[in-house]
């Protein structure tokens, strides 16, 4: 298993190299069907959506684990929905709804890709605002170990 630490630092990359392409990201904001012509706009909003689901999967697989295991409250037999609650218990998690609502942006921005553009430019655009709370969130619960 990996430790806090390695987990803390790989985040660390995905959420420096996403701050990199937030000013980019920023001027299409809002996202639209055009800017699916430009290639360096591809390039860019995929860069995006493979970190920002970097960030997802770590964060739910390890980091929060690792959060709870630091404050001997992690089980290893308990589920997402486990960890999410007893973070929220914890005060560490302001929502666990407004998390499993950000696996679902993840979810839409790597399965539906190629098959409906409105639906995965309005997740661009949502996962755009989440990005920046789930940073918070991290940033938060670091502060408090």
């Amino acid at each position: 298993m990996m430790t806090l630490e390695q987990v803390t630092k790989e985040l660390e990359i995905h959420f420096k190299r996403i701050d990199i392409l937030l000013p980019e990201l920023k001027s299409y904001m809002p996202f639209k069907e055009s800017d699916f012509e430009n290639i360096e706009t591809i390039k860019t909003i995929d860069s995006f959506i493979y970190r920002f689901t970097k960030v997802q999967d770590r964060m739910g697989e390890k980091f929060f684990p690792l959060v709870l295991e630091e404050l001997y409250e992690y089980k290893r037999s308990m589920a997402l929905i486990d960890v999410l609650n007893k973070l929220e218990k914890l005060e560490l998690l302001d929502n666990s709804n407004k998390w499993i609502e950000y696996r679902k942006l993840r979810n839409t921005l790597t399965h539906e890709y190629p098959d409906n553009e409105d639906e995965i430019i309005e997740a661009i655009n949502l996962s755009m605002e989440a990005y920046i709370e789930i940073k918070k969130i991290y940033y938060s619960m670091l502060n408090r170990l």
